[in-house]
């Protein structure tokens, strides 16, 4: 999950997710499946699917490239 810009809110969450290929969930199985799990402020405002997440040379997720990369995705 990463903060992206929000017209109303100045940033939202945005849901980034890698999708196992023999997966059969799709966008809204997966927000109904955390609704319950995580409190409606915190909820993201729309998900993704990508084929893979950037990682740094120790294995941590690069959170920085993926803000930049979609820092205007929820914008109109």
């Amino acid at each position: 999950v990463v903060g992206v810009k929000h017209q109303k809110w100045d940033e939202r969450p945005l849901l980034i997710i890698v999708k196992n290929r023999h997966a059969k969930s799709n966008k809204q199985d997966i927000l109904d499946y955390i609704k319950d799990r995580v409190v409606s402020w915190w909820m993201p405002d729309d998900l993704i699917f990508v084929d893979a997440l950037p990682h740094t040379a120790t294995g941590k997720v690069k959170k920085t490239e993926l803000r930049e990369k979609y820092i205007n995705y929820l914008i109109s």
